[in-house]
């Protein structure tokens, strides 16, 4: 019969001398627990969670998301130390990284709830005039640095404010490297307060081959879509540091100038005859420009006259200030020629090429296709007609033109 003394007092599952085994087990334990508790607060919690709030377009989702990736860190870091047989240097090294990968999960979650508020504020009707995305970025960036420092010291178990207390010896460095940033800020910043830029706005810098519409405004970088679709980025701060033209203001006035020139050719300037001036009343536009130039020119000759002067002083009309008449009363009948800019036709300086004469007015639109097209048809009638008043368009000979020289 055996002995009851023989029998050990301690039963064990696991075989002697294998305490790896039981530290296996355990981690597998810890991590399964941890598991299962993810798979709670994921698709339990949150999920009942999400349902009463509002997520457009899963930002609020994969912020929580990222959250609920805490619980099972945080078990995984109060349950290390239960592990059976696990040397406490490896405990301490787990706890570290677990605090660590804490940090870069709250981080990462803070990040996506800046886009998120981001996407929400561009949905304001000033979001164009008054962008956020420049002092996100700035958020964004102090954000990893902070988390930088606390990942650090988290896993080196030191204090936050002794990495703080070294970065002083590192500032001339540190403004060296974020020297763009810090410039690029300080121009989002009086971009924005002094609403020199907005999105949407049609800029012109030359400099830069940039001409087109702002299509993103951010803390580094401004882009602008070219007219030829290309894509022009420019460094934020050169637009405080250099100049460029914006044509927003064209379009809050709702016209577009056109500032174009006929080249008359001088020779073909002389007086009307009587004749000629009744003839110019086949124009309906200048009946009475030629009442007023006719009644004008009467008392003026006529007090020449009771002075026995000689009649070479007096006054005559002539075929480019009928002309010019005609032209203004054009644009002022023209319905898509604005009336409440400025309008006015002009003679600039004689030159070799001829009197230019200068039509400045600004159409009732901005668009593009629309304002070439109002700027073409006026033009097209003006030099048709310039005929009719006795005058000629300037134009430099061409080799057709010496060519039926030499043939006469």
């Amino acid at each position: 019969m055996t002995d009851l003394a023989s029998i050990p007092t301690g039963l064990s599952l696991l075989p002697e001398g294998a305490p790896w085994l039981e530290t296996v087990i355990g981690l597998c334990v810890l991590a399964a627990v941890a598991f299962l508790a993810h798979l709670l607060v994921r698709k339990i919690i949150l999920r009942l969670a999400l349902r009463l709030l509002p997520d457009d377009g899963g930002a609020l989702a994969g912020i929580a998301g990222r959250l609920s990736a805490i619980v099972p860190a945080i078990i995984v870091a109060r349950g290390i130390g239960a592990v059976p047989h696990l040397p406490d240097a490896a405990a301490t090294v787990a706890r570290n990284v677990v605090s660590a990968f804490v940090i870069l999960t709250v981080m990462l979650a803070v990040n996506g709830a800046l886009d998120l508020a981001n996407q929400l504020y561009q949905r304001r009707p000033d979001a164009a005039s008054r962008p956020i995305k420049g002092y996100v970025q700035v958020v964004r960036i102090l954000l990893f640095a902070g988390a930088a420092i606390l990942i650090v010291a988290a896993l080196m178990e030191q204090s936050p404010l002794l990495l703080l207390s070294g970065l002083g010896a590192m500032a001339a460095v540190l403004m060296l490297v974020f020297k763009d940033t810090i410039l690029s800020l300080v121009a989002s910043v009086q971009l924005t307060s002094n609403d020199m830029l907005r999105v949407g706005d049609w800029i012109e810098m030359p400099q830069l081959n940039a001409d087109g519409d702002v299509i993103d405004i951010a803390l580094h970088t401004v882009k602008v879509q070219n007219w030829d679709k290309t894509i022009t980025t420019i460094p934020t701060h050169r637009l405080i540091a250099e100049s460029y033209k914006n044509w927003r203001g064209m379009r809050d006035a709702g016209g577009r100038r056109i500032k174009r020139s006929l080249s008359i050719d001088q020779t073909s300037i002389r007086f009307l005859t009587g004749e000629e001036q009744q003839a110019m009343r086949r124009f309906a536009l200048i009946d009475d420009y030629l009442d007023r130039k006719r009644a004008e020119l009467d008392r003026w000759n006529e007090q020449l006259a009771a002075a026995g002067r000689d009649p070479v002083n007096g006054r005559r009309a002539t075929n480019i200030g009928t002309f010019r008449a005609y032209v203004v009363a054009y644009l002022r009948s023209h319905a898509r020629v604005s009336q409440d800019m400025t309008m006015l036709v002009r003679q600039l300086q004689p030159g070799p090429q001829g009197l230019p004469l200068e039509i400045y007015c600004f159409t009732a639109t901005t668009a593009w296709a629309d304002y070439e097209s109002i700027q073409a048809d006026i033009f097209d009638h003006l030099l048709a007609i310039l005929p009719e008043f006795g005058l000629r368009l300037f134009q430099e000979p061409s080799g057709q033109d010496v060519r039926r020289l030499l043939a006469a």
